[in-house]
């Protein structure tokens, strides 16, 4: 639920604003830093990057294929928490460690997401936490 918070100037409502809510599950892994696996604002769910490590082991997926799967999987939880689904998503940032996967990564990407496809950028980094090679971050529109 979303708190609501009003701005009351001489008995009279001026502004109406909604504080964000941290989004928690124990269906993707818990973050590894000072930051929430997602945040509700205003009517929109911002997911922070998840790698692809299962949330009860612990332990990243030891191909890329598998990394990507279960990055995109950790999505799907937390969006699920937030009231959301992958259909809702209307933006990607992914970040692979190496571009040449870029066309392996694409493969199992379109089986996730259908048309109309979530805006999206793909970036080369020199690393990622965890020795990870693919980080995936998401912002999504909570349905209505």
């Amino acid at each position: 639920m979303l708190i609501t918070r009003r701005v009351v100037s001489r008995g009279r409502v001026v502004h109406t604003y909604r504080a964000m809510k941290s989004v928690t599950t124990t269906k993707a892994p818990a973050t590894i830093g000072p930051y929430s696996q997602a945040v509700v604002a205003g009517g929109w769910v911002f997911i922070s990057g998840q790698l692809g490590i299962e949330p009860v082991s612990g332990q990243l997926g030891a191909s890329f294929g598998e990394q990507v799967r279960q990055a995109l999987a950790n999505l799907e939880a937390i969006l699920a928490a937030a009231g959301a689904r992958l259909s809702d998503v209307v933006k990607c940032t992914v970040y692979l460690t190496d571009l040449d996967r870029f066309a392996e990564f694409n493969s199992i990407y379109e089986n996730v997401f259908g048309k109309p496809w979530p805006a999206r950028e793909v970036v080369q980094v020199v690393r990622l936490p965890r020795g990870a090679e693919v980080e995936i971050s998401a912002v999504a529109v909570l349905p209505a």
